[in-house]
């Protein structure tokens, strides 16, 4: 009702303005090209090039922003401002997409599935017939084998939600892909959440994950961020403090497999009920952590696995404190599992954002999942999703300073 021609001017600047989200666009030309611009745009006008999308998505709110590639998915900045307002960027990855295309990321910030984790031996039995999949680590399968969710293109739409800016992500994986039976159709979505349920502070992270399949399928779909609260390029994340919500995990034999046993954490190495440094248990692990904790336990039975319908609540899986940015970091789930993973494999080849050499425990993993290996172990939460069932797969991150 206003008559000022001018503040009408400026009320319909700010509805354009919160319309519009921001991304960076890959110049033309080579994916490894150095020059990045930025590039505004609207939900209307989606900035795509056919099943290759070279856009870099960034998602803002809150303080947090959250740079997003359709390359698998992948998240390859995020800044989080620590207690003096400074930004951080606190996962691992690399400075362009060309070190992730020519598969030198060890899944640095992707999405990884059909099946994330190992399937031993690559083989499983389904419905009365038995199925090899791709071997990729030795004669395992991990992380969906050698051309998993990670090393495709994903289409990209970014969106506005009742929570926050959004970017939605879908891929169609064709039937014996990798071996894997069935023709699955897969979205994840990333969400700055500034307001609603899960919102924390100013901003949270939320990332959705969801699959339906025509035939049955084992599914088992993770977010492979390596954190480090200090910075990507602070160097280790052994002084860290680390709470896991567990008391319970999957003790591992031969090739990083779960025996199948359902093992409790007092009095182990794996006990991180209570905050403690990371340094102080890893001494006892030989060769890190890369183990699977039991989230969400009923009365000492394992929690159930994949359903049309949310069986376990969003609920605190783990915390992390970096000592000196004082940044800290909750991950919320639904998920039965989660794999905690301490960079073990990092050695120094690794060159990446800034030209930092990744060293052995510069990041850590929380990767929120199905248990390793399910699909072999009936006594393990159910992996197979059937035709007309829904994957879902929830997680929250909160960042707070301390």
């Amino acid at each position: 009702r206003d008559s000022n021609p001018l503040a009408l001017r400026v009320t319909s600047l700010l509805v354009y303005l919160m319309k519009t989200s921001t991304i960076l666009l890959a110049a033309a030309g080579s994916v490894a090209a150095c020059a990045i611009v930025y590039y505004t745009f609207t939900t209307a006008n989606r900035l795509t090039s056919g099943t290759r999308d070279t856009a870099i998505y960034v998602l803002q709110g809150g303080g947090l922003e959250v740079h997003i590639s359709a390359y698998g998915a992948t998240i390859t900045k995020l800044l989080v401002p620590d207690r003096t307002g400074a930004k951080k960027d606190v996962v691992l990855g690399f400075d362009t997409m060309q070190p992730y295309l020519e598969g030198l990321s060890p899944y640095f910030g992707c999405i990884v599935g059909r099946v994330a984790n190992r399937i031993a031996n690559g083989k499983f039995n389904l419905e009365g017939k038995a199925y090899e999949v791709t071997q990729n680590e030795g004669q395992n399968t991990l992380h969906g084998g050698k051309r998993g969710f990670d090393k495709v293109y994903w289409k990209a739409e970014p969106m506005e939600t009742p929570e926050g800016q959004a970017l939605r992500l879908t891929y169609t994986s064709p039937d014996g892909e990798e071996g894997f039976p069935g023709t699955c159709k897969v979205q994840v979505t990333y969400k700055i959440a500034t307001r609603g349920e899960y919102a924390f502070g100013d901003a949270s992270l939320i990332t959705e994950m969801e699959a339906t399949c025509n035939k049955a399928t084992p599914i088992n779909m993770a977010q492979h961020t390596y954190w480090n609260l200090g910075g990507h390029d602070s160097g280790s994340v052994l002084d860290q403090t680390i709470r896991i919500a567990s008391s319970q995990y999957t003790p591992v034999g031969e090739g990083l497999i779960p025996t199948g046993e359902i093992a409790p954490v007092q009095g182990t190495p794996f006990d991180f009920r209570v905050p403690k440094k990371l340094s102080s248990h890893l001494k006892d692990v030989p060769g890190g952590f890369d183990h699977n904790y039991v989230l969400g336990t009923h009365g000492g039975k394992v929690p159930p696995g994949i359903s049309s319908k949310r069986l376990l609540p969003v609920r605190l899986a783990a915390t992390i404190l970096d000592p000196k940015s004082r940044i800290g970091m909750d991950l919320l789930t639904d998920a039965p599992g989660m794999q905690f993973y301490t960079g073990n494999f990092l050695d120094g080849s690794i060159i990446g954002k800034g030209g930092v050499r990744y060293q052995k425990h510069a990041g850590l993993c929380l990767e929120t999942q199905g248990f390793p290996n399910a699909v072999n172990q009936p006594g393990f939460p159910n992996s197979v999703l059937s035709p007309g069932e829904t994957y879902t797969h929830t997680m929250v991150h909160r960042f707070y300073n301390q």
